[in-house]
């Protein structure tokens, strides 16, 4: 009888041991996959090609520039025109769905009065037609007066045109980003102080290292207060000096630690790279650029966000 209930004890302990081993060993895989399967927002499936229309020698067309970002395994665009690009806005926005490309953004340079702007009604009038809800992009500038106004007079005064453009947005499903370049209303504070002036919950901003030459020092100051606000984040590369020169993503020695900033944060959107003044050929320009961020990545011990590029 003891013999019995001893190899029937041992049976039940060892039941329990082969038990906690199982338990033991997919609880380990499953910490693994998740640590494999977690994402990096500088992952190639995040990024957003920006500054590819305007600034491509080669003049691609709308479907030339989809099959392109097809080839780079780029699935975003922010899409940047010219007056001569409007009449293919809708053709633009048919190659993108047909290669499968979302339209991350649609960009607008905005004077005082966007009301009377008939590109600005035609932008709208396109994305509701086909349903897509997207980001504008806007540039304001052309306010008679600013430099002589008052901080809360500049606010009052640039909010005006803003505040057009968000409700424009909101009515077909859209956001509005501020889109920092230069100036006044390219500060990251006084863009901070519009959107607390207006409370729209469509607008937001979207901040660019490639106008950010006077901003290097205090990034880390201003960054963490945009990022509740933060729509998009556009990187290059910045060469300290006087002045500051914009370069590609990792010719630089600047953007390492911002980057690293970024990286380091709560920040969780959509990453832009430029073209602007990388290459003319649009495509080499975007090369350049991911090569360049690969190499900070590399830096930076970011191996989720550098599997994604293999």
């Amino acid at each position: 009888m003891i013999t019995y209930i001893q190899n029937r004890s041992l049976k039940v302990a060892l039941k329990f041991c082969l038990l906690t081993c199982a338990c033991l060993l997919f609880s380990i895989a499953t910490f693994a996959q998740n640590v494999t399967d977690k994402k990096s927002i500088f992952s190639r499936e995040n990024l957003i090609a920006w500054c590819i229309v305007p600034f491509d020698i080669k003049e691609r067309g709308p479907t030339e520039r989809a099959e392109m970002l097809n080839k780079l395994g780029i699935t975003m665009l922010a899409y940047d025109w010219r007056e001569k690009h409007v009449p293919t806005f809708e053709e633009e926005i048919e190659q993108l769905k047909k290669h499968n490309i979302k339209l991350q953004a649609f960009w607008y340079y905005s004077g005082a009065n966007p009301e009377n702007d008939k590109n600005f009604a035609t932008i709208i009038e396109v994305l509701r037609k086909h349903n897509v809800k997207t980001e504008i992009w806007c540039m304001v500038s052309g306010i008679k007066g600013l430099g002589e106004m008052t901080q809360e007079e500049k606010v009052k005064a640039v909010a005006k045109p803003v505040a057009y453009m968000a409700d424009k947005a909101a009515e077909i499903g859209c956001k509005l980003g501020l889109y920092n370049h230069g100036g006044w209303y390219g500060e990251p504070e006084n863009q901070l102080q519009i959107i607390d002036y207006l409370k729209k919950p469509n607008i937001g901003i979207v901040y660019n290292f490639h106008h950010a030459e006077e901003h290097i020092q205090r990034f880390p100051e201003f960054f963490p207060k945009l990022i509740p606000h933060l729509l998009a984040l556009n990187l290059s590369g910045l060469k300290k000096g006087n002045p500051v020169k914009v370069v590609p993503i990792g010719q630089g020695d600047a953007e390492l630690d911002m980057i690293k900033i970024v990286k380091n944060s709560n920040y969780k959107g959509p990453i832009g790279i430029i073209n602007e003044d990388t290459a003319p050929d649009a495509e080499v320009g975007l090369m350049l650029n991911m090569d360049g961020l690969k190499g900070i990545l590399e830096k930076l011990g970011d191996e989720a966000a550098l599997r994604s590029y293999k």
